[in-house]
């Protein structure tokens, strides 16, 4: 009951007008144009729509004690919402939520909630089913390379998506999978990328937070896929399109939340239809029918009337997953961690 109170006086103090202060934590650096960069887009959005609120972050925070370290610094200096952006913070998140019972936490991508204590993301997975269809369309030896940051279902489940995208158009379509286990490591993501290119893989996509793999196959002379954000700058020959994050109006949405005293400890999982993901502008040379194929599914994002994870789905070993006229839950959704049947790879024997 406690803790319950103190909270409640926190919302009701910023709901009076006291001004807030919000804190953010990043697992890469803020330039890395990719993921860490997308969220501090988000958080200037938030500035320039909430001009009472007052930000600060910290970047390039390894998941472990450092980022509990980083958490608790913010908290106690007296921010009242806390966004922990990445996965691997998810403990720390709740260690330091449990000291600072009057701060608010939201988690992106993590499970765990607390009584001071959300989470959100947003259906990515939307976005590279789109984006699948792009490659799918584009490739010519129906190989498609996939460099893959680490083996968790947040990361499984878009590769699925994209490879059912890809599949949609190109039934022989093929997703070789390569795993760096990092989120930011541009050589390896590189090294990683130029693998598959040898392996004869045309197109090539990942899930990284630089564009690395893009670049290397603009100098290979082979299409890519981005991801986080539109990427094309950094290898505009190459760059076919992107599955991107706009995380500005979900962070004013929560932060409002909490300033009119309504926010709730609960899980948030917005996709096209709120606007959180999105697909970056289309290269010129992908035929006009199959943009107006993905403008058509992204329409039906929006509306809420397309599901991704249907059935029938077998898994790449020939194991019907899901059966005809079935449709994955969110939990089921959330936690999947096997691959669907059109995916070159494996995975190790548990997921996270």
């Amino acid at each position: 009951m406690r803790k319950a109170g103190l909270l409640a006086v926190v919302l009701l103090a910023v709901a009076l007008g006291f001004g807030l202060k919000v804190g953010f934590v990043y697992v890469g650096p803020v330039g890395d144009a990719g993921w860490s960069y997308a969220h501090d887009q988000g958080r200037q959005y938030l500035e320039k729509v909430l001009p009472g609120v007052e930000t600060a972050y910290f970047e390039s925070v390894p998941e472990g004690v450092e980022a509990t370290v980083k958490l608790r610094q913010l908290a106690a200096s007296g921010f009242e919402l806390i966004y922990a952006t990445s996965y691997g913070y998810m403990d720390s998140v709740l260690e330091v939520a449990k000291e600072f019972p009057n701060t608010i936490f939201m988690h992106c991508s993590g499970f765990k909630r607390a009584e001071n204590v959300g989470t959100y993301f947003g259906r990515i997975y939307q976005a590279d089913f789109l984006v699948g269809i792009v490659a799918g369309a584009m490739t010519k030896s129906n190989l498609i390379g996939y460099v893959a940051p680490h083996p968790i279902p947040e990361v499984v489940r878009g590769i699925n998506a994209f490879t059912l995208g890809a599949r949609l158009v190109n039934p022989n379509a093929k997703v070789k999978v390569v795993w760096v286990n990092a989120w930011f490591d541009p050589a390896t993501e590189k090294e990683a990328a130029l693998s598959l290119i040898e392996a004869g893989c045309d197109v090539i996509a990942h899930g990284q937070d630089s564009p690395a793999a893009n670049q290397a196959a603009q100098e290979k002379g082979v299409w890519s896929i981005g991801y986080n954000t539109d990427m094309s700058k950094f290898a505009p020959e190459s760059h076919l399109t992107a599955a991107i994050w706009n995380w500005g109006p979900l962070y004013v949405e929560i932060t409002k939340s909490v300033m009119d005293g309504t926010w709730k400890s609960e899980d948030l999982w917005p996709g096209f239809e709120k606007g959180v993901v999105d697909i970056a502008p289309i290269h010129p040379a992908v035929p006009k029918s199959v943009v107006k194929l993905v403008e058509t599914y992204k329409y039906l994002f929006q509306k809420g009337e397309y599901k991704v994870f249907k059935g029938p789905l077998y898994d790449n070993e020939g194991n019907l997953r899901v059966k005809e006229g079935e449709v994955m839950t969110d939990h089921e959704i959330w936690d999947m961690y096997w691959f669907v049947q059109g995916v070159e790879g494996s995975l190790p024997s548990s997921g996270e």
